[in-house]
């Protein structure tokens, strides 16, 4: 695995690049159905200390052979993509997951074929609005799924989960849920719509972020909500990530300014880096402006390849400001990646330069745990 990966990444020509990239196609494809999920982290992780651009290859191969799989049915060829439609949502109740009702399912379905999905193609869903905690956790593991949903998708059918196989959603203030589906179309033929000469992916984020949003909210009772494009699973599932740090401040700030009964110029946010190793997440602790007290924190992890050289500090900010917090204060010493010993919820930043627990200062208000 090591040997093929290094090799496609030092290719200079896609001649080369096909040479390698069908013996490691054909590598991955029998570890996946195999099992082998332990040959593929010992290769990814040695490869990440010792071959930046080699893990590159072989990460986006993996993803590529789990979502995109080559089959064959109702007398035809298929190539099937595993995809994602995220949702973002926030309420200061419990955020909904669990089983789809069918209508509900077959309006999503109709919905997605309007607006994503090309001319030509078949949808098989899974009957389950998902919640981080509840997605596939291994390779393997979302392979297998992938390969249900094809299945699914190319006979003309949904896949039917039980809740009972699937674990309790962990409840936060601002989380994300997923549509997760497979689309089937005839071998060489277009996915999506914007694959199309009179599609784009902007029309589509539009008109699905319109007619998909009625179609969801109902599943999300008392919440908002937020629909990102539906796109292939790894790629739609990184884009929500991305997504959801600016909508988490803003969800916080609409949550304080409910609960609170004060207008986001009236707030105070103290941004920080927090360290393990290395720098892993910066923290937002919010005060009202004339206390020191922490009454509510956001977490804003870094991703892909952000580090202490990026901008990172300078986009929090942004983001406050443009919500309206004005009174912004950026710490830069490091403090260490700490959590409550009673309740595992993140300490964050105050004024003072220390870490302290959230807490908001009217404790009759029933309210939810940190955010996500």
């Amino acid at each position: 695995m090591i040997w093929l990966a290094t090799g496609l990444s030092r290719s200079g020509s896609r001649i080369e690049d096909r040479f390698w990239d069908e013996r490691l196609s054909g590598e991955l494809d029998r570890l996946l159905q195999t099992g082998a999920e332990e040959v593929l982290d010992a290769a990814l992780d040695h490869l990440s200390r010792t071959n930046a651009r080699a893990y590159d290859e072989l990460a986006d191969l993996v993803e590529s052979r789990i979502e995109g799989i080559r089959t064959s049915g109702d007398g035809a060829e298929w190539d099937t993509l595993l995809i994602a439609a995220p949702v973002l949502a926030w309420s200061r109740y419990s955020i909904p997951a669990g089983p789809i009702p069918a209508d509900i399912l077959a309006n999503a379905k109709v919905q997605l074929r309007a607006h994503a999905l090309a001319t030509g193609t078949r949808l098989a869903l899974a009957d389950f609005l998902f919640s981080p905690d509840q997605l596939p956790r291994s390779y393997v593991e979302t392979f297998g799924f992938s390969t249900q949903l094809a299945d699914a998708a190319v006979a003309g059918r949904d896949l039917h989960l039980d809740p009972q196989d699937l674990p309790e959603t962990t409840q936060f203030l601002s989380d994300m849920r997923y549509l997760v589906g497979v689309i089937a179309a005839p071998r060489g033929g277009a996915l999506f719509r914007w694959q199309e000469p009179d599609g784009s992916r902007e029309t589509a984020a539009s008109q699905w972020r319109t007619q998909g949003g009625a179609c969801v909210q109902p599943l999300l009772t008392g919440c908002a909500i937020e629909l990102l494009l539906p796109d292939a699973y790894h790629a739609a599932c990184r884009e929500a990530d991305r997504h959801a740090r600016p909508y988490s401040v803003r969800a916080s700030i609409s949550f304080l300014e409910t609960t609170l009964n004060v207008q986001p110029a009236g707030l105070r946010a103290i941004v920080a880096p927090f360290y393990d190793n290395r720098l892993e997440e910066y923290r937002i602790g919010f005060t009202l402006r004339d206390r020191p007290d922490v009454v509510h924190g956001v977490v804003w992890p870094l991703l892909d390849a952000e580090d202490e050289g990026t901008e990172v500090a300078a986009q929090i900010e942004a983001t406050l400001q443009e919500f309206g917090v004005k009174d912004v204060t950026a710490l830069d010493h490091r403090f260490p990646l700490e959590y409550c010993d009673d309740c595992g919820a993140p300490l964050y930043p105050n004024p003072e330069g220390e870490t302290e627990h959230a807490e908001l200062p009217d404790q009759d208000e029933p309210r939810p745990i940190h955010l996500h």
